[in-house]
């Protein structure tokens, strides 16, 4: 609830603000849904329930439920119980970006170690498919190594600029 100094929201605004991400994020192959919803709790000032998120969508609760379980398993939404109720409610965990975009390369990872295999399955580097695939792993050892550099940088940044404490 907004307190007296709080400045008033445009709701139309916000509204626009939370379509146009997640269409911007749908271009780029994330589903729309789950979009709609990390920016609608992106955009409230405290958690909300699924009921909540799907009042301000105009959506059913099945279409949040399946976008709140995929947005939880990248680490993009935290589920906290509400006391005292079966309802869960659903806000930004800390430092968001880094957390989803940083710490969940465990996809490069997997590339790396099956890229590993094939390199080995097609001998190396000695045939033109072995190299193929070598200079694909090799590609993802580079995102890795500067996804990590990047993860530190954003760390030391945060920090120096008094951000490292609050909600990302």
């Amino acid at each position: 609830m907004p307190d007296d100094r709080s400045p008033a929201r445009n709701e139309e605004e916000v509204h626009l603000f939370v379509e146009r991400m997640a269409m911007a994020y749908a271009d780029v192959g994330f589903p729309r849904m789950a979009g709609r919803v990390l920016f609608t709790v992106m955009s409230a000032d405290d958690p909300l329930t699924a009921a909540e998120i799907g009042e301000q969508l105009d959506v059913s609760p099945a279409a949040v439920s399946g976008a709140v379980r995929y947005l939880t398993q990248f680490g993009m939404l935290v589920r906290e119980p509400v006391k005292g109720s079966r309802r869960d409610r659903y806000r930004m965990p800390d430092n968001a970006w880094y957390e989803a975009t940083l710490t969940k390369t465990g996809l490069y990872k997997s590339f790396i170690d099956i890229a590993n295999g094939g390199v080995e399955a097609l001998h190396g580097r000695a045939t033109p498919a072995g190299e193929r695939v070598a200079e694909m792993r090799d590609f993802y050892v580079f995102i890795q190594e500067e996804i990590d550099a990047l993860g530190e940088r954003w760390r030391a940044r945060r920090a120096a600029t008094g951000h490292g404490d609050r909600a990302g």
